[in-house]
């Protein structure tokens, strides 16, 4: 019997390669019509292992509040949506207290290092033909005490194996020239010599066609209607179409994943965050950006890919509501030419793509990952904004377990039942 995986993006996919480097026959059900349609698609395009600290930071409940209504919040909730998150957003404020929040970090930053260094794997086998760059990702602060404060906590990430510089704005220019108009607004920033960057829904394509040549099989346009089996143990997964019978059963649907074990008993604490982006072609501009940028203060993240950029710096609670607000995506138009005024002869908004998509988040910020209480049922969810970045090294964490081989890396703090 082969290993079903339920979802084809970046953490089914990944965790599919990695199950047939172990020789397991494997089966991909997507509702979708191909591969990195959903929350893969138009992500903000940045593998950053430096990014890895939980969105819970202390204080996030009072900054929350603040936001509570704002149209132009960097992190919007919907009153519409506050009772159905009353449960998870609990635990995510109690996970905001320092010693959690300190010890959710490192785990993500553990997995983030590790993350990247399975993505050599990756390429040997596709390649690097997805917007590939590794110039490393530089952050912005407008306030002095910013830069030392971020300093400071980035001494950590030394620990932790993931290296950073510290910026004056002269150098921020220096490593991106095109920041020049805004070096005067800046303080400073950091540098984090070893991230990466990427198109993600590129690097689906490629990576599924690699798996169908090594036998992986699709079932594209099929929802799944529910899992066979009890609070003890799965056997298969029901579809519109069919009933697969598997081995093991790997739930890699992103924000949908609770969904699909509430009815074994199984409770995930994953809510959908929407996130926005923005895709704009360059268009001629000769002094265009080529190292990804970060603007602390303006909650946006600029990435180039190819002769492409991609903006993105919103999040929302709303449920799963897939609509694209016009006020979210106008933010974007207003952050990019904030950060490159310089661009701004060079946007065409009638060619720019619009996107939203639902982030899966956990109330602790760690991703869930591995088996479960029930047998045969097995998780990959949960990363939040940080899925592009975790795709490797979770995908390979997973179907190690699945195979029984030891992880290089331990998975119990990152199991569901972690907080029970």
């Amino acid at each position: 019997m082969p290993v079903v995986i339920v979802g084809a993006g970046l953490l089914g996919l990944t965790s599919a390669f990695f199950l047939k480097r172990h020789g397991l026959d494997v089966v991909v059900i997507e509702r979708q019509a191909e591969v990195g349609l959903e929350t893969s698609f138009a992500n903000g395009g940045m593998l950053h292992a430096s990014q890895a600290n939980p969105w819970n930071e202390p204080g996030v409940f009072l900054t929350a509040l603040r936001m509570l209504g704002r149209e132009d919040a960097a992190l919007l909730v919907r009153l519409r949506s506050v009772p159905s998150l009353l449960r998870w957003g609990a635990a995510f404020v109690r996970e905001s207290n320092p010693a959690r929040y300190c010890r959710n970090f490192e785990k993500n930053a553990r997995l983030a290092r590790y993350s990247l260094a399975q993505m050599v794997t990756l390429r040997q086998a596709i390649g690097t033909d997805y917007d590939f760059m590794q110039r490393g990702t530089i952050k912005l602060y407008r306030t002095e005490a910013e830069v030392i404060a971020a300093a400071a906590l980035c001494t950590q990430l030394l620990e932790w194996g993931i290296n950073y510089q510290v910026l004056t704005p002269a150098a921020a220019v220096a490593i991106e020239p095109a920041l020049g108009p805004i070096e005067s607004r800046l303080a400073g920033g950091l540098f984090f010599p070893d991230d990466e960057a990427g198109d993600a829904y590129r690097f689906c394509r490629l990576l599924a066609a690699h798996l169908r040549a090594l036998g992986v099989v699709f079932h594209f346009n099929t929802n799944v209607l529910g899992l066979t089996g009890d609070h003890h143990h799965v056997r298969a997964v029901r579809t519109t179409l069919d009933e697969h019978t598997a081995e093991a059963i790997l739930l890699a649907a992103g924000s949908y994943t609770p969904l699909l074990t509430k009815s074994l008993g199984l409770r995930i604490a994953v809510a959908p965050v929407k996130g926005y982006s923005l895709t704009v072609p360059i268009k001629g501009w000769s002094g265009a950006p080529q190292v990804p940028v970060i603007d602390d203060h303006l909650h946006a993240a600029v990435c180039p890919l190819g002769d492409r950029l991609r903006i993105a710096g919103t999040a929302e609670f709303a449920g799963y509501d897939h609509a694209l607000t016009p006020g979210r995506i106008d933010t974007l138009f207003r952050l990019v030419t904030e950060l490159y005024p310089r661009f701004a002869p060079y946007l065409d908004r009638a060619e720019a793509a619009p996107w939203t998509g639902l982030r899966p988040m956990s109330s602790d910020g760690v991703g869930i990952m591995g088996r479960t209480r029930i047998a045969g049922l097995y998780l990959n969810t949960g990363h939040g904004p940080l899925g592009w970045t975790m795709a490797a090294g979770a995908g390979r964490l997973v179907a190690d377990e699945i195979a029984g081989v030891s992880p290089e890396l331990a998975l119990a703090p990152y199991h569901v039942t972690r907080g029970t």
